[in-house]
């Protein structure tokens, strides 16, 4: 699902929701799947990708697999379990600058 506007999911989607703008996954809201959105608001259960400039995971949330963010917020009571990686951190700079150079001739 593919959207330009803000969403907010209380109840089960299996897949993946992409958004320009906010996504708010709601107490009683179960994603299986990928979440990508600039902001990600996670009060009920996401496992798999979450990918946001700035994620929270709000009292009560819970994340488990991969995260991907600019900006990480876990309030107390909140649960992260998995990756975790800095979006414009050094990893991905050195993994795009690797990419980026050509390959070396064969001698």
């Amino acid at each position: 699902m593919s959207l330009v506007c803000d969403l907010f999911v209380d109840g089960h989607f299996e897949g993946t929701i992409e958004s320009h703008k906010a996504i708010t996954v709601g107490k009683n809201g179960v994603i299986s799947g990928e979440v990508r959105a600039h902001s990600v608001i996670i009060h009920g259960s996401v496992e798999g990708l979450v990918d946001g400039e700035r994620v929270e995971i709000k009292a009560g949330g819970h994340v488990k697999g991969s995260l991907v963010s600019s900006e990480l917020v876990i309030e107390a009571k909140g649960t992260f379990e998995g990756e975790s990686k800095l979006k414009g951190g050094e990893q991905e700079k050195g993994a795009a600058a690797n990419a980026a150079k050509p390959a070396a001739a064969e001698a």
